[in-house]
């Protein structure tokens, strides 16, 4: 298993509303400046499906992250499982520094364990920088 995780100063009902909502998963779902999210569909409830489309801006490169929700505890857990049968998992807890964010994941047989972790750090951090940056022009 694979872990990352941040620490995000923000409330609760913001972090989890900016990390499920399709419409700021474009924004944020990254890891650098050279990728981006075409497309993201997200059923939020248990055996709900989500598929966030991943591309290279020159579209050179591209996946599809994609799988049903086995488990959710709004404001607490999320759990899937992968189209491919891995599985994952991001907890959220909320501390006097704001919420941290755990994500725990299977890797893939095909890349690296060290760049699978990277990948994931990098996204998550630019999750972190997106969330405290609007935190405050989200409606609770």
């Amino acid at each position: 298993m694979i872990s990352v995780q941040t620490i995000i100063n923000a409330p609760i009902e913001i972090v989890w509303k900016l990390w499920t909502l399709p419409e700021h998963i474009l924004k944020w779902n990254s890891p650098s400046l050279e990728w981006h999210t075409t497309l993201a569909e997200n059923d939020l409830k248990n055996n709900g499906q989500f598929k966030y489309t991943m591309q290279t801006k020159d579209q050179s490169a591209g996946f599809d992250f994609e799988g049903v929700y086995t488990n959710i505890n709004v404001f607490s857990l999320i759990e899937y499982k992968l189209f491919d049968n891995r599985t994952g998992s991001i907890l959220f807890e909320e501390n006097n520094n704001g919420v941290k964010i755990t994500e725990t994941f299977e890797p893939n047989n095909q890349d690296s364990k060290d760049m699978q972790k990277q990948w994931c750090q990098a996204v998550i951090d630019n999750f972190k920088a997106y969330a405290e940056l609007n935190e405050t022009t989200i409606n609770n």
